[in-house]
């Protein structure tokens, strides 16, 4: 595929995906904002030759005014933002996991430092060996 090709393809789908929007925020998102600015132009005639719509996006962005241009594209089916800052504990198996890896990851350097690798032995053949030992 030509350069241009793609170009148009990726385009054509991140357009498709502005207007996924929700009907709430479809007037505030600076994707339907500039993907219906783009299209008009296209459409005009008056898109500047050789223009990608990432170049286009960048210069409407950045002509919108703050408040839509900061926020994100929503699209349907989206999952709603996780709570920032609550982190859920690791359980006892997974920190001894994590210690085993961490131990055997050592181990891994040292071993490969020293040459004692076997000839074709990947890390998680190593991993898994190490780990079995560990338990």
């Amino acid at each position: 595929m030509t350069m241009m090709l793609k170009t148009a393809m990726v385009a054509i789908t991140i357009a498709g995906v502005g207007m996924l929007a929700t009907p709430a925020t479809a007037a505030d998102n600076p994707m339907k904002i500039c993907g219906a600015k783009y299209r008009e132009a296209k459409t005009a005639g008056t898109l500047p030759a050789g223009q990608s719509w990432m170049q286009f996006l960048a210069q409407c962005r950045a002509s919108l005014p703050k408040s839509a241009a900061n926020k994100p594209a929503a699209v349907s089916g989206d999952k709603p933002a996780a709570p920032t800052g609550a982190k859920r504990p690791r359980s006892a198996a997974q920190t001894a996991t994590a210690s085993r890896q961490h131990e055997c990851g050592n181990q891994w350097k040292a071993d490969k430092a020293a040459g004692k690798i076997a000839p074709g032995q990947t890390w998680p053949q190593y991993w898994s060996a190490c780990n079995k030992r560990l338990k």
